[in-house]
């Protein structure tokens, strides 16, 4: 039933307790029958080598378990910024979140980047303020800043109790109960009455509560302003609604770590996230035609599936995972992928739980499944019935910001590192793989210097390959500063059939790439101004300056000529190439430089030193906080700047420091003569 089921993410800062909420959520559900922890390198859902030694979520990974009768989907995404595209793409494919937040560390850097990655997706959410229990837990506080900084509207339905300085329980403002957590591992849980001292806090909040949803709600507001006892059943369903409509975000708490608060949030994802049929209907389009077409989550319907993650397996190959917005599937179906405009057979389904595969026989509209046999397919590939041609929209990720050179050591290598990097460029969208002609080098790139470290790691642990990686380099880009405009006859002849085309270009600043076709009566005809395009496309990959890809850029055609005879296609690629690259050197070439947000959390007599850093780095200071003598300062700088910071910000202030830098926009590079 299609009603009873949620397919929900996990997302958060970095260290905010995603995968500790995680693991105890398969305990309570019933999935493993012991509590996996992260510090120990036991916990289900990090299963790679890398996870387990560095005690962090490197790739997303997926579980099913149920709840209530309720069948819950759930990915657990990496918190560090260099793997934001697990995020990205998981929230494309899921229908509500859970977002945690720190007691402590509030509302950081990374918890704003996935909040608005939510945004983007329009995904349901709601927040859990997790590791109540720690030193400097301040739960109003991130209330106000999950509002202020998040532009969020908080719905307040749990509040912490703390106890002789300790976190003993949760108050349901919802029931107006008591909740302690109690046995082995938190699995007794017990309803008592609100304690005295809690009991004014706890109805303020609960009349904000109220007050907040009569606002949305005429049949609550009539009964509120009456003073009318208000049944928990209508404050469920308007909580409900506006969950789903995004109007407003359920706030609550607990400790992961100490085994509070995890059943009410398992309540809550049941109870206020929405299933496939509360969502809007994913919208595609037919190949040739731009109108929008609903798809609606029907298991009678067409199939509709579009493939969010791909994962090399060694033991079955190339995993697919897909999110079926329509339709059924069968193992051993065919499916046609209108992306790459081929069928092919599906061999078998399975159910993942994290590294553990569960084969199952059919999987319909809604669900979330991997298939395996698929060869040619590609992460953002849509799947249909053969004849339908149907594409969903595809993910968007962020471009690589770092590269390092890497070669074999020896000759025998070669071919292995190729193939090694290739299969990882199939799984991982933002890891790019080049290959620079002048230099003769291999270049890898990637989100930032941990990423590359683990992608080195893989190389060297899975595909067994000796290598040598340079230091990292920044990933520059090039663009143009002015208009300019170009004609170019490209004319050989070769005693034969000769090559003639002749364009007249023109290159202006622009936001993205853009391609205007201005030819008028068949000076140039239709079928090579595919042609003139891509050879302006593959001159752009390369920059008049230092060799970047070039961006930013409008490529207008204005005009041009042919030969009944001589003109072909590749005449008119080679012609747009040169008349690129001479229209780039005259259009004022620019450097840019990839520039990161940058975010410092220090104790006060260590400002003046650390801002004086920030400085000499051609940085620039934005915002300084100061919450519980801790200063947090805010700010931008080059990514050039930053190679080895953290061993710098160390010595600042004697290892009492933290800082945490995600990528922001690229600028231009001004050189010092």
């Amino acid at each position: 039933m299609l009603e009873n089921l949620r397919n929900i993410g996990i997302i958060a800062h970095i260290d905010a307790g995603k995968t500790t909420t995680t693991e105890r959520i398969l305990y309570y559900t019933g999935l493993t029958h012991k509590l996996g922890e992260t510090h120990n390198g036991d916990s289900v859902m990090d299963f790679l080598p890398a996870e387990k030694e560095r005690g962090i979520t490197v790739a997303s990974a997926a579980v099913r378990c149920l709840w209530k009768d309720c069948f819950i989907n759930i990915i657990d995404t990496p918190g560090h910024v260099d793997f934001t595209a697990e995020v990205e793409r998981s929230l494309r494919v899921l229908d509500g979140a859970v977002v945690l937040f720190c007691a402590k560390g509030g509302v950081e850097p990374q918890s704003e980047t996935v909040w608005r990655q939510a945004d983007r997706y329009k995904v349901p959410r709601i927040a859990y303020i997790n590791k109540m229990d720690a030193v400097g837990a301040d739960f109003c506080r991130v209330v106000e800043q999950i509002k202020q900084r998040l532009g969020a509207n908080p719905l307040v339905i749990n509040l912490p109790v703390i106890q002789n300085d300790a976190f003993t329980g949760i108050i349901d403002l919802i029931e107006m109960r008591y909740y302690t957590f109690s046995g082995l591992n938190g699995d007794k849980m017990e309803s008592r009455d609100i304690p005295e001292d809690s009991l004014d806090f706890a109805q303020q909040w609960h009349t904000r509560m109220l007050e907040s949803l009569a606002e949305t709600d005429e049949t609550l507001l009539d009964l509120y302003v009456t003073d009318e006892a208000i049944p928990v059943d209508l404050l469920m369903q308007t909580i409900r609604r506006n969950t789903i409509t995004g109007e407003m975000v359920p706030v609550l708490c607990g400790s992961s770590y100490r085994n509070i608060g995890i059943q009410k949030l398992l309540d809550a994802v049941v109870d206020f996230l929405p299933s496939p049929l509360d969502v809007s209907p994913a919208k595609a389009v037919c190949n040739g035609n731009q109108a929008d077409l609903q798809v609606l989550p029907d298991p009678q319907g067409d199939l509709v599936a579009l493939v969010f993650k791909i994962v090399t397996d060694r033991h079955v190959g190339k995993l697919a995972f897909a999110r079926l917005y329509s339709g059924s599937l069968d193992a051993g179906s065919y499916v046609y992928n209108s992306n790459r405009g081929a069928k092919e057979r599906v061999g078998r389904l399975v159910r993942m739980h994290a590294n553990h595969r569960e084969e199952i026989e059919r999987v319909e509209a809604g669900d979330i499944v991997a298939l395996i046999g698929l060869k040619d397919v590609q992460t953002g590939d849509t799947l249909c019935r053969e004849g339908q041609d149907l594409l969903l929209e595809s993910i968007q990720f962020p471009e690589p910001v770092i590269q390092i050179a890497i070669e074999p050591k020896n000759q025998s290598d070669q071919a292995r590192i190729m193939e090694a990097l290739s299969r990882i460029a199939a799984e991982d969208p933002t890891f790019r793989l080049n290959y620079n002609k002048e230099t003769g080098q291999t270049l890898i790139a990637g989100m930032g210097e941990l990423h590359l470290e683990i992608i080195a790691e893989r190389l060297s642990r899975e595909f067994k390959v000796n290598f040598n990686i340079g230091k990292p380099e920044v990933a520059y880009k090039e663009t143009i500063t002015q208009a300019a405009e170009q004609t170019t006859r490209y004319v050989k002849q070769t005693g034969g059939k000769g090559q003639y085309a002749h364009v007249v270009l023109r290159l202006e600043p622009a936001e993205g790439f853009e391609f205007v076709n201005k030819i008028v009566g068949g000076a140039i005809p239709r079928e090579y101004i595919p042609a003139v395009e891509s050879g302006i496309k593959q001159a752009l990959e390369d920059g008049v300056l230092k060799g970047y890809p070039v961006v930013n850029v409008r490529a207008i055609l204005l005009d041009g000529s042919y030969h009944e005879v001589d003109s072909s296609e590749m005449a008119f690629r080679t012609a747009a190439m040169i008349a690129t690259r001479d229209c780039l050197r005259k259009a004022g070439p620019q450097l840019l430089e990839p520039i990161m947000r940058l975010e410092i959390t220090a104790p006060e007599e260590y400002t003046g030193n650390i801002i004086n850093n920030i400085s000499n780095r051609r940085g620039r200071l934005q915002s300084m906080d100061n919450v519980n003598n801790t200063q947090i300062i805010r700010g931008c700088v080059p990514l050039a700047e930053m190679f080895g910071y953290s061993t710098t910000l160390r010595s600042l202030t004697q290892g009492r420091a933290a800082f945490s830098m995600e990528f922001s926009h690229y600028e231009d590079l001004h050189i010092a003569s």
